[in-house]
């Protein structure tokens, strides 16, 4: 049997630095609070929280003052900073550098929206860490869709100006803004640059991972997908594993690992989402090695 390791799964640059920004910070401190799970991967934040950092929600920051507290690479609403000035709070900001800049156009767009009485639309999952930062930046005005059903949420009579959380499928994104246009256009009878703006703000990173994913599940007889239950980036990137190769799990580490699922002679990739360590699919690889010689069938 034959295990490789896709050489471009793991963590994007954004989950990288936030961790590497927590680690280099409990060297010099006994505890370091995080606002949310730092990564969507519960084996990682134990890692993390056995060297001394403690997962907060944003209620229990409000009760917090005088400590320090990592913001994550997903970021945060500007309420957050108010809370951490009028507490006392020194905030270590690890928010990834291509959040930050969205955020800011998306301000920069809902001060224009305003004035045009136009209405901001997030393609992202409502609650999800990021955008809960995004439409903060609206005055939690922007309208989350994901769904078709969603659709109905938006006034197709007033402009529209279309964002994506960062790490949202690219297929999905423009197909859901497609339908915002034909329906512009049947509310309108036309569609102006003033109707409808919509920008791809999908982070090139993660997903670049989508044809490389394809081509690394067709090359592989089984592809093991190790993440997090809780990382949405992982079920989009299964998903496009499962539609290469039937032959595809999703694990969150080796005790999940089901010998009937391989014969002897197969080819088996590893592969992970942008929030799966390096060493979880480490760890796999080496516990499939391990216990390869038990697979009966040829």
């Amino acid at each position: 049997m034959e295990v490789t390791i896709d050489k471009n799964s793991g963590y994007c640059f954004g989950v990288e630095f936030a961790i590497k920004m927590a680690e280099d910070e409990m060297e010099h401190s006994e505890k370091l609070y995080c606002l949310g799970d730092i990564v969507h991967n519960d084996m990682e934040v134990k890692r993390l929280s056995e060297k001394g950092l403690v997962v907060i929600d944003r209620e229990q920051l409000g009760q917090l003052s005088n400590c320090k507290v990592l913001i994550r690479a997903h970021g945060e609403p500007p309420e957050t900073y108010k809370t951490a000035i009028e507490n006392n709070i020194e905030l270590i900001d690890a928010s990834c550098p291509v959040v930050l800049k969205l955020q800011h156009r998306v301000k920069n767009a809902f001060d224009k929206m305003e004035r045009e009485e136009g209405q901001i639309v997030i393609y992202g999952k409502k609650g999800h860490a990021e955008v809960i930062g995004l439409t903060g930046q609206t005055l939690e005005k922007a309208i989350v869709v994901m769904e078709d059903s969603d659709l109905e949420k938006i006034d197709f009579t007033r402009p529209v100006t279309l964002f994506s959380q960062t790490t949202k499928s690219t297929k999905g994104f423009y197909e859901i803004s497609k339908k915002i246009e034909e329906r512009i256009k049947a509310s309108k009878g036309e569609l102006t640059e003033l109707d409808y703006n919509s920008n791809d703000s999908i982070c090139r990173q993660v997903s670049n991972r989508e044809p490389q994913l394809q081509r690394f599940a067709k090359e592989n007889d089984v592809i093991l997908f190790v993440s997090g239950k809780k990382s949405s980036n992982g079920k989009a990137l299964y998903q496009v594993c499962l539609n290469e190769n039937s032959r595809s799990f999703f694990i969150e580490n080796e005790t999940e690992l089901d010998l009937e699922w391989f014969s002897k002679n197969d080819k088996v990739g590893i592969c992970g989402a942008t929030s799966t360590p390096m060493w979880l699919m480490e760890q796999v690889k080496e516990h499939l090695e391990l216990h390869s010689e038990q697979v009966l069938t040829v």
